[in-house]
């Protein structure tokens, strides 16, 4: 899962960073208003952490500018401004959820993590297909019962092509979402084959279905 914080506040933006990446979120962290709008603009996130008081603009400015822009990444508000009308206004726009600081990490994570389950499962934490279940919470992928060893970025990627199931998916948008902007200093996308190599290699050795497809010269696809 990929996760996008902008909070101006250093102290709790590397606390939020440092917590969820032990949790196997692929963390992104800016500071400012400006860094938040090239970073929803250029990449997709599962969620985006977003304070309202910015210091060089307004939290709400940008979560208008992410819906306008039709993208569907899941907002949650952090912000120290308790007020009804700011939560009713925040929600309005499109947040998904508001919380008020100062909060505890655990319930913030919690959060995040129904925001994921009502976004691509309704409300499931598993994505199931054929003989396959994946479980976004404790990032656990089963098979006929049996547990499967996966690797981070093959979890993230397999995952990545569930919720995109009967889209033909690029290898560049692959890559961008799994490595984010250092995707810049990459070569080539090669390493999305091989990723998708094992991926089919791991799941036949399992008597899995047979799910990713090779869209040859777009990308690859699940079908359900």
């Amino acid at each position: 899962m990929r996760l996008l914080v902008i909070e101006d506040e250093s102290d709790l933006l590397q606390s939020i960073l440092e917590y969820f990446k032990q949790e196997y979120f692929r963390c992104e962290g800016v500071t400012t208003f400006y860094e938040g709008i090239e970073r929803v603009e250029s990449f997709d996130y599962d969620c985006i952490i977003l304070d309202i008081n910015l210091p060089d603009g307004n939290g709400l400015k940008l979560l208008q500018h992410i819906r306008e822009d039709k993208k569907q990444d899941g907002v949650i508000i952090i912000s120290a401004r308790d007020s009804l009308d700011d939560k009713i206004d925040g929600l309005l726009l499109g947040a998904d959820d508001y919380v008020t600081k100062p909060f505890h990490l655990s319930e913030l994570n919690a959060r995040v993590k129904a925001l994921i389950r009502r976004k691509y499962n309704q409300g499931s934490a598993v994505l199931e297909v054929g003989s396959l279940q994946l479980n976004l919470l404790n990032r656990q992928i089963t098979c006929h019962g049996e547990e499967l060893q996966f690797t981070r970025s093959e979890f993230d990627l397999l995952a990545y092509l569930l919720n995109n199931a009967n889209r033909v998916v690029s290898r560049q948008a692959i890559a961008e979402h799994l490595y984010g902007d250092r995707t810049d200093n990459m070569p080539s996308f090669d390493f999305v084959y091989s990723q998708i190599k094992n991926l089919k290699r791991k799941l036949k050795e399992r008597d899995c279905d047979e799910l990713i497809q090779t869209v040859y010269g777009l990308g690859y696809k699940i079908s359900l």
